[in-house]
């Protein structure tokens, strides 16, 4: 098989494919041109290596390059290595050494049939360039890294200055990216510096905010333990590894939210609707304290805040301040402070630190002498207060027991409302996910649903609109455009009075922050890939790059090769020994890079598929015979000092396996897994597929090991099972494995995560398999050969006129027809029908002699596609994987 592969690029930039790289709405990504050169050293390299690194960077270029020219130059497209390499197996583990076909052992490319259809809607070939055509130029930060090297460390949020990029992690660390050395680095990432890790902290308490402050060159952080940490600016550009400055514990909980306000001071929001505020004159006398002594000065910030709640509770909001502050906003030009729950807003007043409004979602004021469906402005609220507060005081005495009656059916109402708000249970559509001001002091909320919100500085609901049906997660103001990112890895640009200027798919899994600096809209994703735009895009600017940076593909593409053993077999309930592992799988792997592996009825009966089908309900999979399965064909691959798996999926009797070469495995990653049954009511797993998706140098590879309907009749049931496997396959990542960022960046990615284990499609409604780079299918397909008897077979067997019997093959008859795997390709059949087999009988006579008879057939196949979209297409970075079978 050959990859295209982006590599080192002075003048180029990072894509993803088609529909943005890879999530909820999921499009895929594969390994960009940079703007930055990976071969040269990093920060962390010593002066030393510098002219070295460099020689070697120019020396591989220039090799891309003479490799780029080869490939222009040569008349033969499948001059590269062929693959993947496929074996293909029979239905009993008893005689596997007999009737198996190997085919890896020779690099000669075999013959293709290719099935009809295969057009729009299905197997569509992924949108591939070198530079994306729906998609502006991008500066390139941070790759989209491979999800198991990120485990513990994602990346949780981003910040700017005017010379830096702050990025908090889950382990509580920071890493900072100076604006001036982003264009050099290695192929992981720009070089960066990043703090010690005993500035993480005891237990790694994540960051979960973060705010730069120009003044006292500082840039402050909120962990997850309660605890606000500052670092230097300074010290982050001159020490690869720093430390922090000052810390104190803040809160009793996770610190959600923070902001300096224009007079200096700090306010920090938690949960339970806790705001503090640091006041400016005690953090900058602690500065003063010597380092020696900091002890002293984290104590004394500690003891300077001012607690808001306990301010306003006799003024009648202390119940109405009990919510998440999930989200603080500092207005300067009004001297104010927005605090936001998922469902309310309160607005503050910045220099008395005073609760002015407190009001929902829907712009409606919320106070305890009010019901909660009464609609009025604050104004007119305190002229009746003032005009009506004797009249009160004078019939309280009668009315007494009626309004504390009155006030206690209030409250209650009000709690509901609050717990409803916090644990989840309101509309999910309407929750605020994010908020920010506009350079004209209109301040904007995005919600769950989409929907953006313009309000006034005094908190009254303007205007909304709705662009896109993903929710609204990050927003990021420059000049007189407004940014806003999307669940679905979507970036749209709004100028101030609400209109559509464009938008793109920017990264394929959620945004869950963006900053601005240096000319660049930062965006950070929640899978850690961070990527720069031009603050001008979408422009004119951005045709010129596409031009002038596609004509320099060869700076920056090189072609790798991969072998892949793909092996299928129906086992039928048995166990094979280890001389037929050997015998199947071992010789064949010398020289492969990736092994995978199908089994089908590794288990059968009632008690199995019912145990299974309850297991399933719960997120369980597998079983001890798998089990088995999967530690014999380790061994076998000697996994461990050669091989490693990688990951496994299994259903009832379905079983996939992926195993990769030890020195492969830095370039593979990103494993998710998926199961559909196609059993009775399509909930039994008897029949049905596993599939495993991978990314290799970063291309989507996905694997499917099927089990369809059997009987010669049952045709049409065959090609239900593969069309109800396509549309509904849904990839999801191993419970064991899970992404901390996307976890706690907002409520709207777990509700994005859930649509997507529950059968969602990407973004642009289209099946997860029609939009990977290359798709396998493997497994017990049960097509067989019509038109011909028993006896007819075996001697069609016995002369190998296998021409004949393919005629009679009814997965040829139905791909031509265009019934079935549309535009899918497999190898001319050069070897005997794989079913089916008497145990222990090996060779001719092995075929079923039995009562039944049941005529020999290829029941057992082996299909693919991969980035053609013609048979001529050659290996690029329009098409940037092209295979061949090779025997």
């Amino acid at each position: 098989m050959d990859f295209n592969k982006k590599d080192d690029g002075l003048f180029s930039y990072q894509y993803d494919d088609g529909g943005g790289e890879d999530d909820g709405n999921t499009s895929y990504s594969f390994r960009s041109p940079k703007i930055f050169d990976r071969y040269l050293p990093s920060s962390s390299s010593s002066s030393e290596d510098e002219p070295n690194s460099s020689m070697e960077a120019t020396s591989k270029r220039l090799d891309y390059m003479i490799q780029f020219l080869d490939r222009k130059l040569s008349n033969n497209p499948s001059s590269p290595s062929p693959s993947p390499s496929v074996s293909y197996h029979h239905h009993h583990p008893t005689n596997n050494h007999d009737h198996k076909h190997n085919s890896s052992r020779s690099s000669s490319a075999l013959p293709e049939f290719i099935g009809k259809g295969g057009g729009t809607g299905i197997f569509r070939v992924p949108v591939r360039a070198a530079l994306h055509p729906g998609r502006p130029p991008c500066l390139e930060v941070r790759p989209h890294p491979l999800r198991e090297s990120q485990i513990g460390c994602f990346l949780r949020t981003i910040a700017t200055t005017h010379y830096q990029l702050w990025a908090g992690r889950e382990d509580g660390a920071v890493q900072v990216w100076d604006f001036n050395k982003l264009y050099g680095g290695n192929r992981e990432t720009a070089p960066y510096t990043e703090s010690v890790a005993e500035a993480a902290g005891l237990g790694g308490s994540a960051v979960m905010c973060m705010v730069g402050d120009e003044g006292s060159k500082m840039v402050w952080t909120g962990q997850r333990d309660g605890r606000i940490r500052g670092w230097k600016m300074d010290s982050a550009s001159l020490h690869h590894h720093f430390k922090e400055t000052l810390s104190w514990f803040a809160h009793r909980g996770p610190i959600l939210s923070m902001i300096f306000t224009c007079y200096g001071d700090l306010w920090s929001g938690s949960d339970g609707g806790a705001i503090k505020i640091w006041p400016w004159e005690s953090i900058e006398k602690a500065f003063s304290f010597m380092y020696e002594a900091r002890h002293m000065a984290t104590s004394f910030v500690e003891r300077s805040y001012i607690d808001l709640r306990n301010q306003v509770t006799l003024n009648g909001y202390g119940n109405h301040l009990t919510c998440d502050i999930r989200y603080l906003l500092s207005d300067f030009s009004r001297a104010k402070v927005w605090s936001a729950g998922y469902l309310s807003f309160a607005l503050w007043d910045a220099r008395t630190r005073e609760l002015l409004k407190v009001f929902n979602i829907d712009g409606q004021i919320e106070r305890m002498d009010m019901p909660p469906g009464q609609d009025s402005t604050f104004e007119d609220e305190i002229k009746i207060r003032n005009a009506t507060g004797s009249r009160k005081e004078k019939m309280q005495s009668s009315f007494g027991f009626f309004q504390r009656s009155r006030n206690a059916i209030i409250g209650a109402a009000d709690a509901v409302r609050r717990v409803a708000a916090k644990s989840g249970f309101g509309d999910d559509n309407r929750k605020t996910e994010a908020i920010i001001v506009a350079t004209d002091g209109i301040i904007w909320t995005g919600c769950t649903s989409g929907l953006l919100v313009q309000w006034d500085g005094s908190g009254t609901r303007l205007q909304d609109f709705h662009y896109h049906s993903f929710a609204v997660l990050c927003f990021c103001t420059f000049g007189s455009r407004i940014w806003v990112g999307y669940a679905s890895g979507t970036i749209q640009v709004l100028d101030l009075d609400g209109n559509l200027l464009g938008g793109w798919v920017a990264h394929s899994s959620p945004i869950i922050k963006m900053a601005v600096a240096a000319g660049y809209v930062f965006t950070l994703a929640s899978h850690g890939g961070i990527r720069g735009w031009n603050v001008m895009s979408p422009g004119h600017f951005d045709s010129i790059l596409h031009s002038e940076l596609a004509g320099k593909e060869f700076l920056y593409t090189r072609i790798e090769n991969l072998k892949i053993l793909t092996g299928t077999w129906n086992v039928a309930e048995g166990k094979a020994s280890c001389d037929s592992l050997t015998s199947w799988l071992g010789s064949a792997a010398g020289d492969a890079g990736i092994v995978v592996v199908g089994l089908q009825e590794v288990e059968m009966g009632a008690g199995v598929l019912a145990m299974s089908a309850a297991k399933e309900t719960v997120g369980l999979e597998g079983s001890s015979v798998g089990q088995w399965w999967l530690d014999m064909i380790g061994r076998t691959l000697e996994e461990g000092p050669t091989f490693g798996r990688v990951g496994s999926r299994q259903l009832a009797g379905l079983l996939i396996a992926v195993w990769v070469r030890n020195n492969l495995k830095a370039q593979v990653g990103d494993v998710d897994t998926a199961a559909v049954p196609c059993g009775f009511g399509r909930a039994i797993g008897n029949k049905g597929a596993v599939g495993l998706r991978i990314r290799v140098y970063d291309r989507i590879m996905c694997f499917v090991n099927c089990h369809f309907a059997a009987h010669l009749e049952a045709v049409n049931r065959r090609n239900a099972d593969f069309d109800h496997v396509y549309r509904t396959m849904t990839f999801g990542r191993p419970s064991s494995i899970l992404n901390a960022a996307a976890a706690g960046a907002s409520s709207a990615v777990q509700i994005l995560r859930a649509t997507n284990v529950a059968g969602a499609n990407s973004a642009e409604g289209l099946p997860e398999l029609s939009e990977a780079d290359m798709v396998i299918f493997l497994g017990d397909f049960n097509y067989r050969l019509d038109g011909i008897s028993y006896d007819e077979a075996r001697d069609f067997i016995s002369q190998r006129s296998f021409d004949w019997l393919r005629e009679r093959d009814q997965l040829w008859t139905e791909m031509e027809a265009g019934n079935v795997f549309q535009g899918i390709r497999e190898a001319v059949i050069r070897f005997p029908p794989t079913y089916k087999f008497e145990k222990n009988q090996p060779g001719l006579s092995g075929y079923d002699s039995g009562e039944k008879k049941r005529i020999p057939a290829w029941c057992d196949r082996i299909l693919y596609r991969d980035g053609r979209s013609t048979q001529a297409s050659e290996c690029g970075l329009d098409c940037p994987v092209v295979c061949s079978i090779s025997e």
